[in-house]
C-alpha cells in the first residue's frame, strides 16, 4: 500500500484492538502521524453528526491529508435490539421512523434501525460512510477518502481497498 509515511492519516474503525498494528505494519506510516477516531462498525451516520464534526475538525486542526475507514471483514456490528413490548417505546419508535422516512436533512432515509445498525454488510457501511465524508461540503477536495477492508485468513492479514465512486 503506497503511502506517505509523513504524510497525517485520519483512521475511522471500528472497536477491534488489532487493526492499528496491522495498518501500521502494511501502510509504513509512522505511528506519531496516525489520528483514529473509532465508531461501532465504522459508521459515518449522518453528514453533521459528532463523528462528521470530528473529521472536519481533524482535517484542519491537524492537517490530515488522507482518511482510512477500516472494517474488519466477516465482522457484524453488534446489533442493538430495543425493547419494543413497552407502549411508551413502540410510539416513540413508531415517530422517529416516520421522521427518518419524512424529515430531511436532519434524517436520513430508512428507518431507526438502520440508524442503529447500519448494514449487515460492513462493506456497505464503509462505502456509505466514504461516500459521506467525501461529499461533504468541508471536507477538501485533496484529502483522499479511501475504504479498506482487513481480512484475516489463516492468520495472515490482507488489507484490500475498496473500490468507490469518484468525488463530485
Amino acid at each position: 500500500m503506497n503511502l506517505n509515511k509523513h504524510k497525517k492519516v485520519l483512521v475511522i474503525s471500528d472497536f477491534a484492538q488489532e487493526l492499528m498494528p496491522i495498518l501500521q505494519q502494511v501502510t509504513t506510516i509512522q505511528p506519531e502521524n496516525i489520528l483514529t477516531l473509532q465508531s461501532y462498525g465504522c459508521i459515518v451516520s449522518h453528514p453533521y453528526g459528532d463523528l462528521m464534526r470530528a473529521v472536519v475538525i481533524a482535517i484542519y486542526q491537524d492537517n490530515v491529508e488522507e482518511i482510512l475507514v477500516v472494517g474488519t471483514k466477516d465482522q457484524r456490528t453488534p446489533t442493538v435490539k430495543i425493547p419494543t413490548q413497552l407502549e411508551a417505546i413502540k410510539d416513540k419508535i413508531n415517530t422517529l421512523d416516520y421522521l427518518f422516512q419524512n424529515s430531511t436533512p436532519e434524517f436520513q432515509g430508512g428507518t431507526l434501525d438502520e440508524w442503529l445498525n447500519g448494514k449487515e454488510n460492513i462493506i456497505e457501511n464503509i462505502e456509505k460512510s466514504v461516500d459521506i465524508i467525501r461529499h461533504h461540503a468541508l471536507v477538501p477536495p485533496e484529502v483522499k477518502v479511501r475504504g479498506l477492508v482487513v481480512d484475516n485468513q489463516d492468520g495472515k492479514f490482507l488489507i484490500d481497498d475498496i473500490p468507490t465512486s469518484n468525488r463530485v
